[in-house]
């Protein structure tokens, strides 16, 4: 394991360049092209054997080992956001509108070279790795949900991925078994009314009051409807009403997202959702419609696989380089393989003040310690092996 992990560091400027490269030339989710070409490419010279336009534009790579085993598998995800790019860096987006804000770019070079290592000392292997290349992780529906289907955990006993985490200290991972990462849910709420003059509200059933208070009332819901031990969130993002100063709004348009961990919790917030906009719009007269669209399921870490990304994660950065993090209400559509096969997803940390990597995920002067990708390569070579080795 030790000369795997030596050759990663040896490898480490070819990481920074595919990296770089990848977020010179971002594409959006379930619009990506050349990303998933340079990916197989990558991999076929690799000797791998590759599967593409698995479940839509997924690559899929499978290195056999030279001894008999299990098989394990590790993902990355490769799609960027619809977001200028505003550092100032050699590497920054040429696409205009379009950038890796989130850190894709990075997960996708780590597995690349974890690949590469893999790869040359193959007839070591006790078992077969499985690389999954992942698209469209930022927008429902995610890549991993096709990918599945279209068998790309076919064959695999285990699963482990990573999310580069500007939030904590390059040097750093985060792990944590059980419920790790949030259900992510979206709703619409349409309320109609009837406009009319501003200066004759009496005469009108006003869309954008009785959408306010709906705003307000979904508030209470999981602060006087859940139980205070299960975690959840309500947040409102957009909010659209109205054409003119002095003409009362005939509709309104509500966006928000629902966090959750359990089933349960979800199916409460929704049926109390229902209950909380009717009951406002009944007391005002007017009408709604709600669309509430199912997101990705929790992120639920298996105990074991867990375990072992502690262990790995330890011997890779010391003792007390690994945190035990709390649970998170981002989502991820990781969680469908976990639905499938036993695993773990954690955080290996990527920022920096000196590097510059101080800006949140999804911010245009995102950027990570590219030091970071080389920490994420080496947990997650070093889970695989460990997973092979312990069966």
């Amino acid at each position: 394991m030790n000369s795997l992990i030596e050759e990663l560091d040896e490898r480490y400027p070819e990481m920074v360049e595919l990296r770089r490269h990848f977020h010179q030339y971002p594409e959006l989710s379930h619009q990506e092209v050349n990303t998933p070409l340079t990916i197989a490419k990558y991999l076929e010279n690799l000797g791998v054997e590759v599967r593409t336009n698995v479940g839509g534009q997924g690559v899929v790579g499978l290195i056999k080992g030279g001894l008999p085993g299990k098989t394990v598998a590790l993902r990355a995800d490769f799609d960027a956001l619809p977001i200028q790019d505003q550092k100032d860096v050699p590497y920054r987006s040429t696409v205009p509108g379009v950038m890796h804000a989130c850190g894709h770019d990075a997960h996708t070079s780590a597995l690349l070279l974890a690949a590469k290592v893999l790869a040359r000392h193959k007839k070591e292997l006790k078992g077969n790795v499985v690389l999954i290349h992942q698209f469209g992780e930022e927008v429902t529906p995610g890549g991993a949900k096709p990918m599945i289907e279209d068998g790309c955990l076919d064959g695999a006993d285990a699963i482990f991925g990573t999310h580069i985490w500007a939030p904590m200290p390059v040097g750093q991972a985060g792990v944590k078994s059980g419920a790790m990462m949030a259900a992510a849910d979206k709703f619409t709420i349409t309320v109609s009314g009837r406009g009319g003059h501003g200066g004759a509200p009496h005469l009108t059933t006003d869309a954008l009051v009785t959408a306010a208070s709906v705003v307000n009332h979904l508030q209470q819901i999981v602060s006087r409807r859940i139980d205070p031990t299960d975690a959840a969130v309500i947040s409102i993002g957009t909010f659209h009403s109205g054409q003119a100063f002095n003409i009362i709004a005939e509709e309104a348009v509500i966006e928000g997202t629902v966090r959750t961990f359990s089933k349960q919790v979800q199916e409460t917030i929704i049926t109390e959702m229902e209950r909380v906009i009717k009951g406002v719009c009944d007391s005002n007269g007017a009408a709604f419609k709600l669309d509430y669209e199912k997101g990705y399921p929790p992120v639920f870490n298996h105990e074991k696989e867990t375990d072992i990304v502690r262990k790995c994660a330890k011997n890779v950065l010391g003792e007390q380089s690994v945190i035990e993090l709390e649970p998170n209400m981002i989502g991820e559509d990781f969680s469908y393989y976990l639905e499938k096969v036993p695993g773990a997803f954690f955080f290996t940390g990527a920022g920096n003040q000196e590097a510059g990597a101080v800006y949140p995920h999804h911010h245009p002067k995102f950027d990570i310690d590219e030091k970071g990708m080389l920490n994420a390569a080496k947990i997650l070579v070093s889970a695989a092996l460990e997973f092979l080795n312990q069966h």
